[in-house]
């Protein structure tokens, strides 16, 4: 019996610290510096060189159609055409999914 109560208390404590890392993992936001900025530097390498980029490392609420979520706001400058462009952009603090940008 002892053996038995030993083994039951065992697999609970895996079962719930297996359930305590998923909704930790779930709500865990992403580091700026380190995986946003990168993800969105690559997006617009992809269209030329940059020559430079900034992110605000506090996130802000952004609300869109009834969904609310934490964003990063950044940018990146780059030249084309010998002119140089500006972009602002909104990157989801979860997920690093851009979800908006602008050209200033």
């Amino acid at each position: 019996m002892k053996n038995r109560d030993l083994l039951i208390g065992f697999a609970t404590g895996v079962a719930a610290t297996f359930v305590v890392k998923e909704l930790v993992d779930r709500n865990q936001k992403l580091y700026p510096a380190d995986e946003v900025l990168k993800q969105v530097k690559n997006s617009f390498k992809e269209e030329g060189p940059i020559d430079g980029s900034w992110i605000y490392m506090k996130t802000e609420p952004y609300t869109q159609h009834a969904v609310t979520t934490d964003v990063y706001k950044g940018g990146i400058t780059r030249h084309r055409d010998d002119e140089l462009e500006q972009f602002e952009f909104m990157a989801d603090a979860f997920t690093g999914a851009v979800v908006e940008v602008s050209k200033v």
